[in-house]
This record gives structure tokens, C-alpha cells and sequence, in this order.
């Protein structure tokens, strides 16, 4: 983990009233919403999905990236800002157009058109307040949370929304998927550590052959599978990713009810509006829907 300046270190805060948050616009509120037009910056090459910098109209400053990703990112941010914990203003633009692309594209090209026409993009904020702090990262393993009830349910709300991609500063050189802000506040900085990419998620979890993302019927399918049991006090899952055991281990049932004061909380009307929101179809928000309260009250029946 990075070295800061003194400062206090934020990874949840209480959100209130659940059942009021609004999942069509999440974190940003519909204020924040991208607005056209939008005006090419420059290509973003990190990661391992096709991403641009745009500016809006608003003079907000963007990154924009596309594939299933553009669906499963801007949901799952929902799901972990409706728990409290630090999530980006996300939004899912179904289609628009990129002003001001003057020279080749290298893996953006096969998104944006020679007009600048594109469709079905992710929109994640950047600003300069709170700041990402690109050179910075935290570990599973080495965080100022380390065993409490927030941290194990940021690991249990992963799991619920099957994001297999749980890579983080141990994997620097393939983009750690855990991030920091910098925010200013009276007394000095606060450090907020969050999820930056949940793009994994909504899918299928398993090894690099079996996952997937964005897939409601693969999603359905190991439902039944996501809870196992107890075993000496320790949850038992049936999830798979890329750290499995810094993912699965050491879960004990008070931190699944710690988690259930508020995800129990979610109602299926904002499940539905915020998979709407986020670009899914009919077909897939009925069976998303369906597959995370049965996800949701598998959880609800171990916290029991």
C-alpha cells in the first residue's frame, strides 16, 4: 500500500435511507448526468477494454469505455453506493457522438465511427476534487480496514454480483482494480478507497475457460451456488476469481448481517431501475432481478 500525508482513510459511510436512493443516476445524482455535447481529449490506453477522455458539455471530465462492460460497471457502482461504500459517478450513455477526434484511433477505433458516432459507453467521472490518484493502490491483504465488518462485506457485496476481477496493487502491471481518491476536506485530506472497475461483474464467475461478464442466464445459473454454508463459524462460498481465497476466506456470519442492514434494504423496484439504467434489456432484468433476490435471500436465511 501507497504512503500517505496524515489524513483519515474513508471506505464506507452510512447511506441512510436505502429504500430512497435513486438507482437510475446513482452516486452523481441526475444533476451529474454527461451532457452532449462531448468533446474528444485523448485515448486512454490503461486497462484491457477500448477508452477515451471526453469532455462534456458541462465541462465535466470523462472516461469513456465500452464492451459488456459499459453494462455490469455502471450497475454494480449502484450496488456498492446503495451500501455506502465509495463508489464513482457512473452513468450508461446509450449512444451519442465525440466531437473533435482529429488523428487515428488505436483500440478506440472500433468503437467510435468516422463521425464520432458511438453507442452503449460507460461514462466515469474524473475531477480534481476528490482526485484519482493514479499512482496510488491498496491490497486485500494490506489496507487500513483489514478484518472489519466493512471490509469483509465489500468482499461478500463482490461476490454477490459475481465480480470475479478482484485484482489489486499485486497486479499493478495488469491495472490493480482497487483505487483512491484524494479529497480535500477542513481538517486535511481523507483518503476514500473503493472499487474502480466492477466491469467483471454480472456474469459468471470461474477460471479464465468458464467466466464471463454481463450475462443474466450464466448470472441465473450459479445462483444456487453462491452461498455453501458455515463451516466452524467461517462462511462458505461458491465464488471463484482471481484471488478466490483473499475473496472467500475468514467471513464470518456477523459481517454477512452487517451487510444485510442495508443491502436487505435494496428493493426490486430499484434492482430493476438501475439494470434499465444501466443499459439491459427486458429479458435481463427480469432474470437479474430474479437471480440477485434469491442471491439476497441466501444471505438473509445464513444471517438467520
Amino acid at each position: 500500500m501507497e504512503k500517505f500525508a496524515p489524513g483519515e482513510n474513508v471506505l464506507w459511510t452510512d447511506p441512510g435511507d436505502v429504500a430512497s436512493l435513486d438507482f437510475v443516476y446513482g452516486a452523481g445524482g441526475k444533476d451529474m448526468a454527461p451532457q452532449a455535447p462531448f468533446v474528444f481529449i485523448q485515448e486512454d490506453f490503461s486497462g484491457s477494454n477500448p477508452k477515451v477522455f471526453v469532455k462534456d458539455a458541462n465541462n465535466r471530465k470523462w472516461s469513456v469505455k465500452w464492451s459488456k462492460e459499459a453494462h455490469s460497471d455502471v450497475f454494480s457502482s449502484r450496488m456498492a453506493w446503495a451500501c455506502g461504500f465509495v463508489a464513482q459517478p457512473e452513468y450508461y450513455v446509450a449512444q451519442g457522438q465525440i466531437q473533435g477526434v482529429d488523428k487515428p484511433l488505436k483500440r478506440a477505433a472500433s468503437e467510435i465511427h468516422r463521425d464520432g458516432y458511438f453507442t452503449s459507453a460507460r461514462f466515469q467521472s474524473r475531477s480534481d476534487d476528490p482526485k484519482f490518484l493514479t499512482d496510488a493502490g491498496w491490497s486485500w491483504v494490506n489496507n487500513p480496514f483489514r478484518g472489519t465488518p466493512q471490509m469483509q462485506a465489500l468482499k461478500v457485496l463482490m461476490m454477490l454480483v459475481s465480480d470475479w476481477d478482484n485484482k489489486d496493487a499485486r497486479d499493478r502491471d495488469r491495472d490493480s482494480n482497487l483505487a483512491i481518491f484524494q479529497a480535500q476536506g477542513q481538517g486535511g485530506p481523507r483518503y476514500l478507497y473503493f472499487v474502480a472497475d466492477w466491469g467483471g461483474s454480472m456474469g459468471k464467475w470461474g477460471d479464465v475457460a468458464t467466466r464471463d461478464k454481463w450475462d443474466a442466464k450464466g448470472f441465473a445459473a450459479q445462483t444456487r451456488e453462491f452461498v455453501k454454508g458455515v463451516h466452524k463459524g467461517n462462511v462458505e462460498w461458491g465464488f471463484q476469481g482471481q484471488r478466490t481465497e483473499d475473496q472467500v476466506r475468514n467471513i464470518r456470519v456477523s459481517d454477512v448481517q452487517w451487510l444485510l442492514q442495508y443491502l436487505g434494504r435494496v428493493t426490486d423496484d430499484q434492482l430493476r431501475k438501475g439494470l434499465e439504467a444501466s443499459g439491459a434489456t427486458p429479458d435481463e432484468v427480469e432474470t437479474f432481478t430474479a437471480s440477485l433476490r434469491g442471491r439476497i435471500s441466501q444471505l438473509q436465511r445464513l444471517a438467520q
